[in-house]
């Protein structure tokens, strides 16, 4: 087993907006979260807020793993007028990468060797459109091919950094130990 993490980007330079949408998220929708009914009021939800760019603001949460971020992704664009990329990095064999507007899947790519693809039998893209994966990112065409043709999912993780100028490798579990991370993001309760 390898390295895991999970984490969800909204496009945007509104952070007030971005944290009134995570607050809506916790309250109307305490369960993708992994909050039970009865724990609804009683237990605050800690996400970490950290505006990267003037492009994008990042949120890590506890709950964020590859199976639940998507679903976290999907909820929340249907809570804010932004687009919603997730993000979901499994044993370093699979980097998933999805967009979401309006509470529907816009554009999916999956990163992974072929081997992986054999061996997780219904791993593919839900949506593939890579003119909107390429608008959203706002990348050049030749960028773009550049990504979409690595198979290696580390490789695939530090492309897309590069592109999007902001760290995708950050999780809530690291925050603790990783000092940058501590430093980039503020920790919000709702």
């Amino acid at each position: 087993m390898g390295r895991s993490f999970a984490n969800l980007h909204i496009r945007s330079n509104n952070l007030e907006n971005t944290v009134e949408a995570l607050r809506k998220l916790s309250e109307r929708h305490g369960e993708i979260l992994g909050k039970s009914n009865n724990e609804a009021t009683e237990i605050k939800v800690v996400m970490y807020v950290s505006k990267n760019n003037e492009n994008w603001i990042s949120v890590l949460h506890d709950y964020f793993v590859w199976g639940t971020v998507k679903e976290i992704g999907k909820t929340l664009s249907s809570l804010i007028e932004e687009p919603v990329m997730t993000v979901g990095y499994m044993n370093e064999e699979i980097f998933e990468l999805s967009f979401f507007e309006n509470g529907n899947l816009q554009a999916e790519r999956i990163f992974c060797e072929q081997w992986t693809r054999d061996e997780y039998e219904q791993l593919k893209e839900e949506r593939l459109n890579d003119d909107y994966l390429r608008k959203a990112l706002d990348i050049r065409i030749e960028d773009f091919e550049d990504l979409i043709s690595i198979t290696r999912p580390e490789q695939a993780v530090d492309k897309l950094s590069e592109i999007v100028r902001m760290s995708l490798w950050s999780d809530s579990e690291w925050i603790p130990h990783e000092e940058t991370l501590r430093e980039r993001f503020g920790t919000y309760e709702f």
